[in-house]
């Protein structure tokens, strides 16, 4: 995947996750110089292998990440933190989801005020596509999220509305991917197990392409359904749900 803009300096927090990881090949093969987070110290080595420069630091220490962030002065900061099983066993999500809505609401506004304050321009964060209201389908970015989620998903949604919020209020340009249910490498499926699914390798091609194009905004990262529309991620960030990276 060629880049025709000039390198460029990215923080990615997350850089070692299912999308992070191709993230970062992508990123790395256009140009750009990496500065990757990890929260285990072993995998600094394999971020290292990856031609990431890594950042062991924990999202909820602020005073750590605001240090880290500004160390790498980057230019773009890319939101890929997730806390979510290995191959996101569906027999352990329920354990997670509250750690991982606290990624979202207390990580994200760590990371969003340590992008303000090392002077980056752009936040690109990671979010899911099936959080939005009842309504008419296929659903547009403009259509409401599930403000009024009840039972055990309303942790997930308050997680997103809080992470959306903090990022595309936030007085920088903000943009959400709002991805669709991941298959590929490290999620344990290879194949779609239900619509609105989306390849990791597709997922982290819509992360590289924002880092230059698209309106501030969010956009729905998913392959083609009747749930979903990905009209904006097609026309504004030229965006392929067939994307795979070459091994």
């Amino acid at each position: 995947m060629s880049q025709t803009t000039s390198p460029r300096t990215i923080f990615l927090a997350g850089a070692t996750g299912a999308i992070g990881a191709p993230l970062t090949r992508l990123l790395r093969r256009a140009g750009h110089r990496v500065v990757g987070t990890t929260r285990t110290p072993a995998k600094a080595d394999a971020l290292r292998e990856l031609g990431a420069e890594p950042v062991v630091v924990d999202v909820f220490d602020s005073d750590a990440l605001v240090a880290a962030v500004a160390a790498a002065r980057p230019e773009i900061v890319i939101h890929q933190l997730t806390d979510l099983p290995p191959a996101l066993d569906p027999a352990r999500m329920a354990d997670f989801v509250p750690r991982n809505a606290r990624i979202r609401r207390e990580g994200t506004a760590n990371l969003v005020a340590a992008a303000l304050a090392a002077g980056a321009r752009r936040i690109i964060a990671q979010s899911i596509a099936w959080v939005y209201a009842p309504g008419p389908l296929p659903h547009t970015e403009t259509a409401p999220l599930n403000h009024g989620a009840e039972g055990p998903g309303a942790v997930s949604v308050q997680g997103v509305i809080a992470l959306e919020d903090a990022v595309l209020q936030a007085p920088a340009e903000g943009v959400v991917l709002r991805y669709g249910y991941l298959y590929g490498p490290g999620t344990g499926s290879d194949s779609p197990r239900r619509p609105m699914s989306v390849h990791v390798d597709a997922a982290a091609l819509a992360a590289l392409l924002a880092i230059d194009r698209g309106r501030p905004g969010a956009y729905n990262v998913a392959e083609a359904s009747a749930e979903l529309s990905t009209a904006r991620a097609l026309d504004e960030l030229g965006w392929r749900a067939d994307f795979r990276l070459a091994a």
